[in-house]
């Protein structure tokens, strides 16, 4: 689907949106008729209420809103699209209320309350549309909306329509929009160009492993992103329970996030050479998966000691960290649904991320509060070193004990960084469990338009 605003204003309904410490003030000002009737329909501007005003003949002259007051907005991601589902199908114009510092975001909240996934089914999303109010740049609200469909696409589709070879066909569809170039290695082939890893943990599936390499951009600094693409993971032959199975559809939430990300730097003509690197695999059963206790060669030499098979986003991100390495870009990402202990430490709504550079992680938290994409920084505790090295190889993929298992998990990655002038980790959880304002249930992009507002103050463009 297409997240779009409305183009037609002939007969856009007038919107109100009334702060709660502002709602005598207003009603003070509007006509008898519709003083009293706002006051009969015991409006008090809270978050998500909403008034229809009627003309004479009965057809809705005006609308209200309620945006509830400073401390009430805190516990919403996006204040205003808790209204738009009560709003009967029509196009708005927001009239007053609307904050300047916070217009883009509302309306981007607007857009994506209408996300519906329907792949399967036809689900009820809401009719009522916006016109972008003056001052939002209305096109580059549309492509953050939309990246974000494609993510929340991706992550919604089950695996039997989105294993590696479907993951790659979204890659090549979005290269061919905007000019990129993609290159695959898949298969066995992944030995032979020393992708040892990621052929490990993919090659039990029927879906053959694959490397997923995209580039667009010829100028400005080098920019690579490494999304874990894990289609499903069963944990192997260290098998999941039922119950915890369940959403590992979900587990290429990373490889969704990036291609959303790359979706807006491609779509706004952001000056970076781009690269997108995407190991996607299944973490499959069968008789040749790999095993607890195997030792493994990565794609930089280092060894690694397969204590728990169910760590195996690791394992891909390694190889394919070490390669994006190869090109020395100015700033590496990864994002990978990676742990649950990162879950523990935030919960569900933050985007935790990791890096040794704490203007990055300045930039990163104030753009997540401004794109309405909270961000953490988590620590690169350099005493838990120890723990990711069991003695019988360099590195240990799952330490025992399980505690701070997300900065273990971040450490561990880290140490295939070798050649990137800076670095950033995201642990991501990529699912809505709860639809809320502009959120619907099920696939959710973390951290990208977090990262997106911070670029230009992290590569300087």
């Amino acid at each position: 689907m297409t997240l779009s605003f409305a183009r037609d204003t002939q007969k856009a309904i007038p919107l109100s949106l009334i702060d709660q410490s502002k709602l005598v003030a207003w009603l003070t000002k509007q006509p008898t008729a519709v003083r009293r009737w706002v006051k009969a329909q015991d409006f008090s501007a809270e978050v998500g209420s909403v008034v229809l005003v009627p003309d004479r003949g009965g057809k809705i002259a005006s609308a209200v809103v309620g945006m509830g007051n400073a401390k009430a907005r805190q516990f919403h991601r996006f204040p205003l699209a808790a209204s738009v589902p009560k709003l009967p199908k029509g196009t708005y114009r927001i009239v007053s209320g609307l904050s300047k510092a916070y217009a883009e975001r509302e309306c981007l909240g607007w857009l994506l309350s209408a996300y519906s996934f329907d792949q399967y089914r036809k689900n009820a999303a809401s009719a009522a549309r916006l016109i972008a109010p003056k001052g939002v740049n209305g096109r580059r609200v549309e492509v953050l909306a939309n990246s974000e469909v494609l993510t929340r696409d991706l992550i919604n589709t089950p695996t039997n329509d989105m294993g590696p070879h479907e993951l790659e066909a979204a890659a090549r569809k979005l290269a061919r929009r905007f000019g990129a170039k993609v290159n695959v290695i898949k298969g066995e082939a992944l030995l032979t160009e020393n992708f040892p890893m990621i052929h490990t943990v993919g090659r039990a599936a029927s879906n053959a492993p694959r490397l997923i390499d995209m580039r667009w951009g010829e100028a400005g600094p080098k920019l690579a992103l490494v999304g874990k693409g894990v289609c499903f993971d069963t944990g192997g032959l260290n098998l999941k329970p039922g119950s915890s199975m369940s959403l590992m559809k979900k587990d290429m939430g990373g490889a969704a996030t990036v291609l959303g990300l790359a979706k807006t730097i491609m779509e706004l003509a952001t000056p970076v050479q781009l690269r997108v690197l995407i190991p996607a695999v299944e973490n499959a059963v069968a008789g040749n998966a790999f095993r607890p206790k195997d030792i493994l060669t990565s794609r930089s030499g280092l060894t690694v000691e397969i204590n728990n098979t169910d760590a195996e986003g690791r394992l891909v991100l390694a190889d394919a960290l070490a390669f994006a390495c190869e090109s020395e870009p100015d700033l590496l990402i990864s994002m990978a649904t990676l742990t649950g202990a990162a879950r523990i430490a935030v919960g569900t709504d933050l985007a935790p991320f990791f890096t040794d550079d704490d203007a990055i992680a300045t930039a990163l938290v104030d753009a997540g509060v401004n794109a309405a994409d909270p961000t953490w920084r988590l620590p690169f505790h350099m005493p838990y070193e120890k723990l990711i090295e069991p003695g019988i190889a360099d590195l240990d993929n799952a330490p025992a004990g399980g505690l701070g298992g997300a900065i273990t998990a971040a450490l561990f990655l880290r140490r295939f960084v070798t050649q990137a002038r800076r670095y950033i980790h995201f642990d991501i959880y990529g699912w809505q469990s709860q639809s809320e304002g502009g959120r619907t249930k099920g696939g959710f992009g973390q951290g990208a338009r977090a990262v997106f507002s911070a670029l230009p103050n992290i590569l300087r463009l």
